[in-house]
């Protein structure tokens, strides 16, 4: 019946679709984390620059963000990223790059939800013993934030794993331009479909469900 997937390195596409998760979850939540930081910080350019990058990107498909971070930053601007001959790595970093800086709009806006959790009270008895503010963010606020917004982020997570699938419009072998290809040069379709769609729930579940039970068990109680 799956004699079909011989010649297709089906395991190599979504070890690929891994490596874009990992990296651009890393990213995204450095990042994210940074624009949380501007977002409650009390400069008021540093809060309109965080303001604007999150309504800005979150406003904007990500196929565009990555077709002009291909057209636009590779092609026309000549960014290479440490890869300026190998085209495939290229496309990979280009990827990453996108989601990592389309998926920080979505990490910053849960963790600022987490962030608003935390009484006010105890950022002014930060301040009172004499922590600036970027002390009292690291060491009072945002420990107490990334407990709150465990399941969330976990959100964000399965839909950067899903998006990743946009990354096939410039190229990457990942597992949804795999399965494209496959469809165009095999008559079983259906099969297809259901042998990536269960690819995509043997990624992504078993990510909701180790997170829904991380965020009960680190759950601050109030």
């Amino acid at each position: 019946m799956f004699d079909f997937l011989q010649g297709y390195d089906v395991l190599g596409a979504f070890w690929t679709t891994v490596k874009l998760t990992v990296f651009s979850a890393l990213g995204s939540l450095v990042l994210g984390t940074l624009l949380a930081a501007m977002r409650v910080s009390p400069v008021p350019l540093m809060r309109g620059f965080g303001t604007a990058y999150v309504n800005i990107v979150r406003n904007i498909p990500l196929t565009v963000i990555i077709v002009f971070s291909s057209l636009g930053l590779a092609d026309i601007f000549g960014v290479t990223l440490g890869a300026p001959d190998d085209f495939e790595l290229l496309d990979f970093r280009l990827a990453v790059l996108s989601l990592v800086g389309y998926h920080a709009a979505f990490v910053c806006e849960a963790l600022r939800s987490g962030i608003n959790t935390v009484p006010v009270g105890q950022a002014e008895a930060a301040r009172a013993i004499g922590l600036g503010f970027g002390q009292t963010l690291r060491l009072i606020v945002l420990p107490q934030a990334f407990r709150s917004v465990v399941v969330p982020l976990a959100n964000v997570l399965i839909a950067l794993t899903k998006n990743t699938t946009v990354a096939a419009a410039i190229g990457v072998a990942e597992a949804a331009s795999l399965m494209k290809t496959m469809i165009e040069n095999e008559a079983q379709t259906v099969l297809i479909a259901t042998v990536f769609a269960f690819g995509f729930v043997v990624l992504t579940l078993p990510t909701g469900l180790f997170f829904g039970w991380l965020g009960k068990r680190l759950a601050v109680k109030r």
